[in-house]
């Protein structure tokens, strides 16, 4: 139901869980129920059924025949929701392609009035296959331009994450379910002005601002598009450029809504997907259950008491602002990296090197030798790694 609540436009009459004892191949349901149903859809004057699951392109073709209704299965209602929201050129390209890759299984839809014309002389299709194959070539020749667009996209990105490597900000990555609050937190932290709606993928495009905390650590916080169980394949692929952030991430903030009924399970898809985009397991991880204002007094204690036994875990309210002290006092300690004080010998003929540290604002004084320059600096682990990956080592 929230799914169908998410796309604009809609007005839903209801919904209903139907068991399936059995799928059936061409039309999932069985006779009598198809027949149920197409009464009540009548009655109700319904132009559009949400199907939560995978309906194949017989089935749909089959059910919309007997409903007299058009049909989205989970995956369409997904991809529908996902174009609204796209905002940014990479988003729109994202949603085409995943779209153009779902319809391409799907245009024997579209031709149905064909199907008796598939003879031909053996060596050549009749109309309604050559019909297919020329709309398959389309959409495979669309699909060729967006990948190359996408991938200028992902080059300009990269030279974006390479600028803010040169400025050693810590990036704090919040991911979540969708509508788990995280553009809320992210307003919130940031005074920015990200869509904030209560509905599924209200965030799609990745947004990024730096953020100076209260102790004065500066970050890159990202807010990144909400997960979803079942995510269709086509968008754990096409989304994700979106989330190479996370990937990047030197700290992840898992945003709860810890009023939600079913938490504990969106948890989980979100542990499963993050391991399935291969972010690094030494990648710290602070729980944020969201939302404490919706909480009943008893479940707010209970909440707060299993929240007080683990130090990666705080409760909060982005809404009202509760618990945001505790939250980046963490933060601040998780991304706040150890200074390592050396000395370090260049020669003369170590010009970029010695730029890199300065650039840096790692040195803290610098002698000149019969060799070159000896240089006491104070940098981070993530800093010498940085400048041995870049020069070589030490």
């Amino acid at each position: 139901m929230a799914l169908g609540e998410a796309l604009p436009g809609l007005e839903l009459v209801g919904q209903e869980v139907v068991p399936l004892p059995r799928l059936r191949a061409g039309t999932l349901f069985g006779t009598g129920k198809i027949d149920e149903l197409r009464d009540r859809f009548k009655a109700h004057e319904v132009e559009l059924v949400l199907i939560d699951g995978p309906v194949t392109p017989v089935q749909q073709r089959n059910l919309e025949k007997e409903w007299k209704v058009k049909i989205l299965d989970r995956t369409g209602l997904i991809l529908e929701i996902f174009s609204d929201r796209a905002a940014t050129r990479e988003g729109v390209l994202q949603v085409e392609l995943a779209a153009l890759s779902y319809q391409r299984t799907r245009l024997v839809r579209a031709w149905t009035h064909l199907e008796r014309q598939r003879g031909g002389l053996g060596f050549v299709g009749g109309p309604g296959e050559t019909q297919i194959e020329a709309d398959r070539r389309a959409i495979d020749e669309r699909i060729n331009k967006i990948k190359t667009q996408l991938d200028k996209t992902v080059k300009t990105r990269e030279l974006h994450r390479a600028a803010r490597a040169k400025v050693p900000y810590p990036i704090v990555a919040l991911v979540g379910y969708t509508n788990a609050g995280k553009s809320t937190l992210f307003n919130r932290l940031t005074g920015a002005d990200v869509m904030v709606k209560d509905m599924l993928f209200a965030t799609l495009d990745p947004t990024m601002r730096s953020v100076t905390l209260p102790d004065g650590v500066d970050v890159i916080l990202s807010d990144t598009v909400g997960f979803i169980s079942d995510l269709p394949t086509q968008l754990v692929a096409a989304f994700r450029a979106t989330l190479e952030e996370v990937l990047s991430a030197d700290l992840i903030c898992h945003v709860r809504d810890i009023s939600h009924p079913e938490t504990d399970a969106q948890a989980a898809d979100v542990a499963r997907i993050l391991d399935d985009l291969g972010v690094r397991t030494e990648v710290p991880v602070l729980e944020v259950w969201n939302k404490l204002d919706r909480l009943s007094p008893a479940d707010l204690e209970s909440r707060t008491n299993m929240a007080d036994r683990d130090e990666a875990i705080f409760v909060t309210s982005a809404l009202t602002g509760a618990g945001m002290d505790g939250l980046l006092a963490a933060i601040s300690d998780a991304v706040t990296e150890a200074v390592i004080s050396e000395e370090l010998a260049l020669g003369f003929d170590a010009g970029r090197e010695r730029a890199w540290l300065f650039e840096q604002d790692v040195v803290d004084g610098e002698e000149a030798t019969e060799a070159g320059f000896a240089l006491s600096v104070s940098w981070t682990a993530k800093q010498k790694a940085q400048f041995e990956k870049a020069f070589g080592r030490i």
